[in-house]
């Protein structure tokens, strides 16, 4: 990935971004504030947890946030035994941060716990190696009061600011889907390749987002039955409409004006909170075939299937179907458990209390391929340092002019939102904002109210360093599972979901298949990228990576051509040969 296409997405102004940041940045400020009323030690951590879990819209923000104070009832008597057993037994809490180590690390590979049980892991643990920093006498109080306030700041900020600021999932549906519709139109009018990355990134999307929206829309029991089915329709239809925009552009289609009004429309339409019940299809060419298929597919936008449309079958249960088969999961949870107990005993042996953000950093930082691990160590590294370097410059030239916490949550408001911003944006650069909130926080929240130490900071940073250089050690010299090895597999599953479009009857099944495919395509994609960084003792030659890239590109290709259906294009060649590669 180019210095350009970086810098593309770091302001990628996508429709909502801005938004969803000042939310997370608000409620990270929020729960520093309240964690300073109650004097919460190492308001790092709530506010970590709340950086990390906070959702865009208000149901499923309210449910996470009930569903960090249900777990709290459970970690609080988890803490309270562990306590109990290793109090004054090092030895003891060693085996016990193994095994606890070890168990989260299996859960948040095998299970759908993932990434919320990195984060139980982090609280549970860092509760364990603290307890040695108060008197014996309060411990156990300490440690319970301590993993309480954890999540329960976070969990009650998620409830309750959640439901003043945070959307309807209505509401970012629709917003969702007439992003799509401005998408189209720019594509049809720039045609310029950023307008076309753009385009192809929100096309990978596919429709889940938009699904779990109408999912939590149906919770609020505000919205009928056939509002909520013809959102679901108009979600779909967004993304085959954007599809075959991609498709006019590659076959040169000219768009007429009366199309370009039509889409506009209906963009505001939905931009208002609404949606249309009657599109008269715009006159079109019948010599673009691709704008054809566009405009016919408009009257039924938002008209929802009279038949209950096919599904996609999603996996049922709390583990993977492989979760005790494939021996990669409990690779995986011993890599973690050996980069979190070397952390640890190099925390002890140091006798270093402001390095044990390395602990920390070990349960955040965990990935299960080499190539996901090479292609994010510049992500973590860059975003360690930033978030350092601006903990250390706020440190030096804004803490000792501080005479209130009004200016201290306003430098927190701030930074979060840097952080948050990167951290919203496309998953190429996300883990940047993750570790540039990390680092902060880290270096920043220390005791209560603003802190002068530079000290700590530099512990903490150097702390940081050390987790994410441990965590990669392990993870690279041990069992290094690599992409490449998954590359099949993706392609595999892309020619399956094209042919179950090209098999598809009806308009509503065929683009339902077709964002079946682009949800394939996007992890082939970033499965395809995580193999292109890997050494090259573990993946095929440049050659061989350019094959599956034709072999990508020209699935992407097929999917939109699938959405014609007015002829084949040779589709029976192409798809023996997608077959052929995926072999």
């Amino acid at each position: 990935m180019t210095l350009d296409r970086v810098w593309r997405l770091v302001r990628d102004p996508a429709p909502g971004r801005l938004a969803y940041s000042i939310r997370i940045a608000a409620a990270c400020t929020t729960v520093v504030l309240v964690g300073e009323i109650w004097q919460v030690p190492d308001l790092a951590v709530p506010a970590l947890v709340t950086l990390i879990l906070w959702q865009q819209d208000r149901v499923t923000n309210a449910l996470a946030g009930a569903a960090l104070n249900i777990l709290i009832v459970l970690l609080l008597a988890l803490v309270y035994g562990l306590v109990r057993l290793t109090l004054d037994h090092p030895m003891g809490i060693a085996i016990i941060v193994a095994l606890l180590s070890f168990g989260f690390f299996f859960l948040g590979s095998a299970s759908k716990l993932k990434p919320v049980s990195y984060m139980l892991g982090l609280i549970v643990v860092y509760g364990l190696i603290a307890i040695d920093q108060v008197p014996v006498g309060e411990v156990i109080t300490r440690a319970l009061l301590y993993t309480d306030l954890f999540l329960a700041v976070p969990g009650a900020v998620m409830i309750v600011l959640g439901l003043l600021i945070c959307p309807s999932p209505k509401t970012l549906l629709t917003r969702r889907i007439a992003a799509r519709l401005r998408m189209t139109i720019d594509l049809l009018h720039y045609r310029d390749q950023p307008t076309r990355e753009r385009a192809a990134d929100m096309l990978r999307a596919g429709v889940k987002s938009m699904l779990s929206n109408v999912k939590m829309a149906g919770l609020e029991k505000v919205w009928s039955r056939h509002d909520l089915a013809a959102l679901t329709q108009a979600a779909y239809a967004s993304v085959g409409t954007l599809s075959l925009a991609e498709a006019a552009v590659r076959r040169q289609e000219a768009a007429p004006d009366d199309l370009i009004a039509t889409l506009s429309d209906m963009a505001a339409i939905f931009e208002s909170g609404d949606y249309p019940a009657h599109i008269t299809r715009p006159p079109v060419p019948a010599d673009s075939a691709a704008l054809a298929a566009m405009a016919s597919l408009l009257p039924g936008f938002t008209t929802p299937p009279e038949t209950a449309a096919p599904q996609e079958k999603g996996k049922s249960g709390f583990f993977f179907p492989d979760a005790f088969t494939n021996p990669d999961h409990v690779r995986f949870a011993v890599k973690g458990t050996a980069a979190v107990m070397t952390a640890y005993f190099l925390f002890k042996i140091l006798d270093w209390q402001g390095i044990h953000t390395m602990i920390i950093t070990c349960f955040i930082v965990a990935l299960p391929t080499m190539g996901e691990m090479i292609a994010k160590l510049t992500l973590r590294i860059v975003g360690a340092l930033i978030g350092g370097a601006i903990g250390i410059a706020a440190i030096i030239g804004v803490m000792p002019h501080l005479n209130d916490i009004t200016g201290f949550l306003v430098l927190i408001f701030v930074v979060s939102l840097f952080a948050a911003w990167i951290k919203t944006g496309d998953a190429r650069i996300s883990y940047a904002g993750f570790q540039i909130g990390l680092a902060f926080f880290l270096t920043d929240l220390k005791g209560y109210g603003p802190t002068t130490d530079m000290a700590t900071a530099r512990d903490r940073i150097v702390g940081i360093l050390l987790g994410n250089f441990l965590t990669y050690a392990m993870f690279t010299s041990f069992w290094p599972a690599s992409a490449y090895d998954h590359v099949g597999e993706k392609l595999r599953a892309i020619a399956k979901a094209l042919a179950a479009q090209r098999e598809s009857t009806t308009v509503q099944e065929r683009l339902i298949r077709a964002a079946s495919v682009q949800a394939a395509l996007s992890e082939g994609e970033r499965t395809l990228e995580y193999a292109a960084a890997e050494p090259v003792h573990m993946r095929a030659d440049a050659q061989q990576l350019a094959t599956f890239r034709a072999a990508l590109d020209d699935a992407a290709r097929l999917s939109d051509d699938l959405l014609l259906a007015h002829d084949d294009m040779d589709i029976d060649r192409r798809m023996i040969r997608l077959d052929h590669v995926a072999a």
